[in-house]
């Protein structure tokens, strides 16, 4: 399928590792010329050596803290001198904080929600112009962003309290934008991931091992029993869902999450 992105320009962020890496490689691979971004500058030189390596093009990189609103800014400077207009804005920004409802202090929220929400709003209101510039073939606007949320904003983890009520805020964030940026031409969907083996729940798993005197892989073959699919997600997996939403070949999707969960978000709606 041609998914109508050779030739387009897309910034990630959060691309060091993960889904966010996974997301700017398939791409590169697929075309599009690609800038990346991250916190550190060791990873993201990492990064853009594999990206290089997958799809021969490296890709320019830009080490930033986007819960910093200066980090913010100085990232739109950057991107708007590597490319006068955006096609894609992808945002693999957030995590989640295990933890019970009352262990958590008013500095556990803020830091999660900056982190997973207004990292968000930041970047999206630093590349709204550069989005507007974007033209599809034949002409018209058509600008793309995807969010990176969870499928626990549908359907929320035990002890995951604070990221549960920020993903939900960020599906919310996703809903509104998609109406309000419509007559701009441009689409805005958020790819809702389950349990995936990213760092975080490699690290996660890690933890909770010692702590039990058990194996990393005993606990996570204990989380899979909950799946469906009887198995953690791969970020590869979940970079192809945002493949397909950033691309021409979801034209007509807007406002939309896209679960990538193996099953495990079982609600209607």
């Amino acid at each position: 399928m041609d998914l109508g992105i050779r030739g387009e320009t897309a910034l990630v962020v959060g691309a060091s590792y993960g889904i966010g890496f996974e997301s700017a490689k398939a791409l590169a691979c697929e075309g599009a010329r690609v800038l990346i971004a991250a916190r550190s500058e060791a990873n993201l030189a990492k990064a853009a050596a594999d990206i290089a390596a997958a799809s021969g093009q490296a890709p320019p990189a830009f080490a930033a803290d986007v819960t910093r609103e200066q980090d913010v800014a100085a990232l739109a400077k950057w991107a708007a001198a590597e490319a006068p207009s955006l096609d894609m804005l992808i945002t693999a920004v957030g995590g989640s904080q295990r933890s019970s409802f009352a262990a958590l202090t008013d500095e556990d929220w803020q830091r999660n929600y900056d982190f997973n929400v207004m990292s968000a709003v930041r970047l999206v209101r630093a590349f709204l112009p550069a989005l507007r510039k974007a033209r599809k073939p034949g002409g018209g606007a058509a600008g793309r962003i995807v969010l990176l949320g969870a499928a626990a904003a549908k359907m929320p983890y035990p002890n995951q309290i604070v990221s549960n009520v920020h993903k939900a805020g960020l599906l919310a964030l996703t809903k509104t934008l998609a109406a309000e940026l419509a007559p701009d031409g441009i689409r805005v969907n958020l790819v809702a991931p389950g349990r995936t083996l990213t760092p975080l729940w490699i690290n996660r798993a890690a933890d909770m091992a010692k702590k039990d005197g058990r194996s990393p892989e005993a606990v996570i073959e204990e989380f899979s029993h909950e799946i469906p699919m009887r198995r953690f997600g791969r970020p590869e997996e979940t970079a192809q869902a945002v493949l397909f939403l950033a691309s021409h070949a979801a034209s007509y999707i807007t406002g939309q999450a896209l679960n990538v969960d193996g099953g495990i978000a079982r609600g209607l709606l």
